[in-house]
């Protein structure tokens, strides 16, 4: 008798926070198909709520489609890891290519683009692709990770040992991200394929949250559940100063 299949539900929310006056972030949860995507836009007059919903459509339609043209189902395989990988990145580049020709045809959403996180599911494995510095944590037994990489210049300085932690928290160029979706033609995405177990729980993050989040602090909260435990989050980040738009999605695997 084969294992049961796993149940993945989200819930998610969005909110401006305290001091912005457009909420430029854009989130995406389709259990159903198994894509959870969140993403926070960059840009003035309104390019960056642009950036950030076109950017989420088209992966959302690449995904659909792709899913329905590749075989995943069936034991693991690297081929199929691969696959699934290639896709996903495939989708993330589509909207790329589709923001970067965007803006030349109107030069008044130059400069626009967004982060992607985002999270696909295949069987009873995801496959993460990431650009910019929104976030996606895993929370397993009682302990927090994050899985994604920040394409920002503090990241890249932490890396090379040229700045200590202390000096990261109080750096001016905090906000510098090395990497987005649109601003060239093309970006390098980042992927990584995960193992998904019951229990689990996983939290996709725009930075206007995990700057006022501490890791240790995520499982207490998520372990809560459902929509409540996003509202709390956000409720969070807005007490402790909401200086940028929030946005997070909770995935329970069950």
């Amino acid at each position: 008798m084969g294992k049961r299949p796993l149940m993945m539900r989200s819930y998610g929310a969005t909110d401006i926070g305290q001091r912005r006056e457009a909420n430029e972030d854009a989130f995406l949860q389709d259990d159903e198909l198994g894509l959870w995507v969140v993403a926070d836009g960059m840009g003035g007059h309104a390019a960056g709520e642009v950036a950030s919903r076109e950017a989420i459509d088209t992966i959302h339609g690449m995904v659909r489609r792709g899913k329905q043209s590749l075989e995943l189902a069936g034991p693991f395989t690297e081929e199929n890891g691969r696959a699934a990988a290639r896709m996903l990145e495939g989708a993330v580049q589509a909207a790329t290519y589709l923001l970067y020709a965007m803006a030349e045809l109107d030069r008044g959403m130059a400069g626009m683009g967004t982060t992607i996180s985002a999270m696909m599911r295949y069987d009873d494995r995801l496959v993460l692709g990431q650009v910019g510095d929104s976030r996606i944590y895993r929370v397993r037994a009682n302990q927090a990770v994050q899985l994604t990489e920040d394409h920002t210049l503090i990241a890249w300085q932490l890396r090379q040992g040229l700045i200590t932690e202390d000096q990261a928290r109080t750096s001016r160029q905090r906000n510098v991200i090395t990497r987005a979706v649109g601003s060239r033609d093309y970006v390098q995405v980042d992927t990584s394929t995960w193992d998904a177990e019951v229990g689990d729980a996983y939290l996709l993050c725009s930075d206007g949250l995990h700057g006022y989040l501490a890791l240790e602090e995520i499982p207490s909260i998520v372990s809560e559940g459902g929509a409540f435990s996003v509202q709390k989050l956000i409720g969070m980040a807005n007490a402790r100063g909401g200086k940028d738009n929030i946005t997070a999605i909770v995935v329970e695997a069950t």
